[in-house]
């Protein structure tokens, strides 16, 4: 199940192999509910965040035991939420897919992108709701005024993190992405 290169140690508990098997069932639990994704989601980040190397569809099936239809599903998933790439590599048919490097400001920049949708909703909506009631009306202004704070914000968090971040080691491939930049 682990994409962690196994030193041929026991699968005892402890074990690096089961230290990372209980690693991708907490992110499977934990991520996955706290971003809304289906835990077969949360896994599949978490063995690609632990893989030193891009996996293939078919590695990731292996190491998952889901299949192809599930783990093409949620790689589209989170390539769309900012935090996995796919890649070319080098001799190998199939398509590989990595955790990003910069997979939090991806995560982030997802959020920022979803909330500036609907600051401006919430603009059209203030715009068409003029002849509505005084109550409708000020509910349509804190639509607004909610989404133009939580954009202002997100964009200097963004800011900040991206300050923050320390920059990565090489990546596992040096050809650059083919799925959307940020």
């Amino acid at each position: 199940m682990s994409p962690a290169a196994d030193d041929g140690s026991a699968m005892g508990a402890g074990s690096p192999a089961m230290d990372d098997e209980l690693l991708v069932e907490d992110f499977g639990q934990r991520i996955g509910r706290a971003m809304g994704w289906p835990p077969m989601a949360g896994r599949l980040g978490g063995v690609l965040m632990l893989s030193p190397d891009p996996m293939t569809l078919s590695e990731l099936q292996e190491a998952l035991g889901a299949s192809k239809g599930s783990v093409s599903e949620m790689t589209r998933l989170l390539i769309t939420n900012g935090t996995v790439e796919r890649v070319k590599v080098p001799g190998v048919r199939q398509a590989g897919y990595v955790w990003r490097d910069d997979a939090w400001s991806g995560c982030l920049q997802h959020q920022l992108d979803q909330t500036q949708q609907l600051f401006e909703l919430a603009q059209v909506a203030r715009e068409r709701g003029a002849d509505l009631s005084e109550v409708q009306r000020a509910r349509l202004r804190d639509m607004h005024t909610y989404y133009d704070f939580m954009v202002r914000e997100l964009r200097r968090l963004l800011a900040e993190y991206q300050g923050l971040r320390a920059p990565s080691g090489p990546r596992p491939t040096d050809v650059p992405p083919s799925g959307p930049s940020r």
